[in-house]
């Protein structure tokens, strides 16, 4: 009974979220003790994840693409299948990536509204200013954080058109030619997967130090 009631729960909130009721999303999970604060934390780290999985796979990805367009013979239909599923997981990576970063927005928004209307709720004026000089900091730290996010999201673009448009390539010319113009491009391709990777790693970081500092201030 009690696990059905949670997951009861869990799919109210779910629908609460996805249906765009933000307002009554925050104030039902404040009911149960789960705070603007929390969901913030919860959300960087989930779009941190998604990060550190897109990196992973785009890496994956690269070596993929090296391993089918250097062996040389082989059945062209099952090299074509293997990068386009490949690129479609990579893509999938990054989609969650996107709807991540958006996740995080979206909460933070509503905690800096909150939290610069409840200062005017201080009766003790050094309460109430070292309560903004906190909140001037967090602003100042997830500043810097969303866009260490979106910086890397923005190397996702380049990367996944380029892949794509090798795949539909092999799929148009299934002849070992087609393999050989692929081969010229994995200089390229590697760069921009090179370039992708460092700015995960450190929209990575950013987000791993924003969560530590979050919860240090909580």
């Amino acid at each position: 009974m009690a696990t059905r009631f949670a997951a009861a729960l869990v799919m109210i909130f779910a629908m609460l979220a996805v249906s765009g009721c933000q307002s009554a999303y925050y104030r039902t999970m404040e009911k149960v003790g789960i705070h603007k604060r929390d969901l913030m934390v919860d959300r960087v780290g989930d779009a941190r994840d998604a990060q550190e999985d897109a990196k992973k796979q785009f890496q994956s990805a690269l070596e993929q693409f090296a391993s089918v367009v250097n062996v040389k013979g082989g059945d062209l239909e099952k090299k074509y299948a293997t990068l386009n599923d490949t690129y479609q997981e990579s893509k999938a990576k990054a989609d969650l990536v996107h709807k991540r970063i958006i996740r995080v927005e979206e909460v933070s928004e509503a905690l800096f509204d909150e939290w610069e209307d409840e200062l005017g709720q201080y009766a003790n004026p050094k309460l109430r200013e070292d309560s903004s000089r906190k909140l001037k900091q967090t602003r100042q730290d997830y500043e810097r954080l969303i866009k260490a996010m979106k910086r890397a999201e923005k190397k996702i673009e380049p990367v996944l058109l380029a892949f794509h448009d090798q795949v539909l390539y092999l799929k148009h010319n299934l002849n070992a030619q087609a393999i050989s113009s692929l081969r010229d491009e994995l200089v390229s391709f590697e760069g921009n997967v090179a370039g992708l990777v460092k700015e995960m790693e450190t929209s990575i970081r950013e987000a791993e130090q924003f969560i530590l500092a979050l919860k240090q201030e909580g």
